[in-house]
């Protein structure tokens, strides 16, 4: 008899043909892999890291003469160190203490006094250990930076039972400050949960203060917006103003109104004051649909539309121009395509047709801003091709580079300040953090597009394609040596973002008429600079055109000192640069879309 069940599995059997396989997707499951390596890596390529290690490892291992050289390098900074401590406790005059860690008087006494020399030695040792011969300089710069990271973190004065001023003030408050910090902790880890949960708008926590009625209050007027930029015009507040306008271009990395926070430091105003018409760009914050616009759209759409409706509105064919960070990189490129003699005939191509001419440029202003990115600092720690492969794996799967990972990373370049110090401050004090106009800026992070991210790293900072003579605008070839109009570069001391030696490194390609400034500060506080601001100096020195090539170092030697702030100084020069004073412009009402700071700087996201 048939037995129905083993007839109907064989015509199953039969019926499947052997040529179908299961799916199989080998890329997809390497990049699962490496979505889960890089998220407990905490972005960052552990292969990368673990490559300059062993080749710091390696290297070392076969320097015997380097071996010594470091044994007798941590007896001779254990001497020195504790030979300092001797005389602190013997109320002989002890040299300074320069770590803000360790200012405290407590940190003089004993046994605080032998772990805050201990750390020091320690300190001094690794960075001068990681230095080996025969590494590559990259992989050098990643094991003394990652080094560093990590003996930050076991300073004395991170934890609560070696750092002497944790607990005076915890017996003075009967334990309070702890019981202060403990909460704080607490809230900060329920916060940084929600955080890591799904991104959602109703989780953002509301900026400290508030954009339009605390900071950006300069008066103006949107009267240009397409689907990348709002153009902001502000209101004069004298009666002649010099007859060439000044366009503002601020990083898309960051909200513009970095130059218009308060009204005591807002560059803006002070411009305004100053008898100039001024005109901004506020970049849109992207989302995931924008992940196809790249740096031609940032160039085109942005700055270089910007610059045609300034010309139409101020009715002026030649306009001043600043550009801050990257936004001084963009207006670099820009600047010296529209010096090139196919501009000068009216011959550049461009992606779109436009009707409104472009204007002449009677002045450039770099703000901290790299044209030549072969030492961009300690960002270097980031760009290799391992690097930027797990970074694009994680931004394709959104379309954008979310404000949380560049806040993270620029946190972690000043982990010593922003987090270990911070928290010091916040769990061990129990001191709730004071709000400054800066602080609430730094909170209100940016997008930036996938595409225009990926090329950005790539033609900029690993194959630095501006200064080898690489770099295209829509086609049109980019010379930095046809920068032939006056340009105020300026850096700033303690810029790890854009260090002032790279900036500075504009004069190796053009010889037009440059003034470069140093300034006090870092990479934000040294921009925002207003006079007034106490403990401010700056360094200044003109290169005319035709100059020569002065190395940075002896630069500085050169340079006139100046006290107070540099805006003076590039207030005084852009007066020189302009042909005239005219009647203050009114803003024209027909233009006008909307009041000033817009609603593009008003957009903000969970992640």
């Amino acid at each position: 008899m048939r037995n129905p069940k083993k007839s109907s599995q064989t015509e199953i059997a039969t019926n499947i043909s052997p040529s179908v396989t299961p799916v199989f997707n080998p890329k997809a499951i390497d990049e699962m892999v490496h979505q889960h390596i890089s998220k407990a890596a905490l972005g960052f390529s552990p292969i990368s890291l673990a490559l300059a290690y062993a080749d710091w490892a390696m290297h070392l291992a076969v320097s015997p003469g380097r071996q010594i050289e470091l044994a007798q390098k941590a007896v001779e900074l254990m001497q020195n160190e504790f030979k300092q401590t001797a005389q602190s406790n013997k109320n002989e005059p002890a040299v300074a203490e320069k770590d803000p860690r360790f200012s405290g008087a407590a940190w003089s006494q004993w046994p605080f006094n032998v772990m805050k020399s201990g750390f020091k030695v320690s300190d001094a040792w690794l960075q001068d250990a990681t230095k080996v011969d025969g590494m590559s300089s990259h992989r050098q710069e990643m094991v003394s930076f990652f080094s560093r990271q990590m003996l930050d973190a076991w300073s004395p004065s991170n934890w609560p039972v070696t750092n002497p001023e944790v607990l005076t003030q915890g017996v003075e408050t009967s334990g309070k400050s702890l019981m202060q910090g403990y909460q704080l902790f607490i809230k900060d880890l329920q916060q940084a949960r929600i955080n890591s949960t799904k991104p959602n708008p109703e989780n953002l926590t509301p900026l400290p203060l508030t954009v339009g009625r605390d900071v950006a209050i300069t008066p103006g007027k949107v009267v240009f917006r397409n689907n990348l930029i709002e153009l902001i015009q502000y209101a004069p507040t004298t009666k002649k103003v010099a007859a060439e306008p000044i366009l503002i271009i601020p990083s898309p990395i960051m909200k513009c109104y970095i130059l218009d926070l308060s009204p005591h430091n807002s560059m803006v105003k002070y411009l305004v004051s100053q008898g100039l018409t001024v005109f901004m760009i506020s970049w849109r914050n992207p989302d995931a649909d924008d992940r196809h616009l790249g740096m031609d759209d940032y160039l085109q759409t942005g700055v270089m539309d910007a610059m045609r409706q300034v010309r139409q509105l101020a009715d002026s064919a030649a306009i001043h121009t600043m550009g801050y960070c990257l936004g001084g990189t963009f207006l670099a490129i820009v600047a010296a395509l529209l010096g090139s003699e196919e501009f000068q005939k009216q011959e550049i191509k461009t992606d779109h047709k436009h009707t409104q001419p472009l204007p002449k440029l009677a002045s450039v202003t770099l703000l901290a801003a790299q044209t030549d990115f072969s030492e961009a600092g300690e960002l270097d720690i980031f760009i290799d091709d391992d690097q930027l492969k797990t970074l694009r794996a994680q931004i394709a799967r959104t379309g954008y580079l979310s404000g949380r990972q560049m806040a993270a990373s620029f946190q972690f370049l000043h982990a010593r300040d922003l987090i270990w110090s911070r928290n010091t401050r916040r769990y061990l004090l129990g001191e709730e953090e004071s709000s400054n106009d800066l602080m609430s800026w730094n909170a209100d992070t940016t997008r930036l597009p996938e595409r225009m991210h990926s090329e950005y790293l790539d033609t900029l900072f690993l194959n630095d394609d501006l200064v080898e003579g690489h770099y295209q605008v829509a086609g049109n070839p980019v010379a930095l040596m046809k920068l032939k109009m006056p340009l105020m570069v300026v850096g700033t001391v303690r810029d790890h973002v854009s260090p002032w030696k790279s900036v500075y490194k504009i004069h190796l390609y053009t010889d037009t008429d440059t003034t470069f400034i140093l300034a006090s500060g870092g990479h934000n506080a040294g921009i925002v600079s207003e006079p007034g601001h106490a403990k401010r100096n700056y360094q200044i020195r003109r290169a005319p055109a035709g100059h020569d090539w002065i190395h940075a170092d002896d630069w500085r030697e050169m340079a006139e000192q100046h006290d107070g702030s540099w805006w003076t100084a590039w207030s005084a020069w852009l007066q020189e640069q302009s042909s005239a004073q005219i009647p203050a412009r009114e803003i024209d009402v027909k233009s006008v879309l909307c009041d000033a700071p817009g609603e593009y700087v008003m957009v903000r996201y969970a992640d």
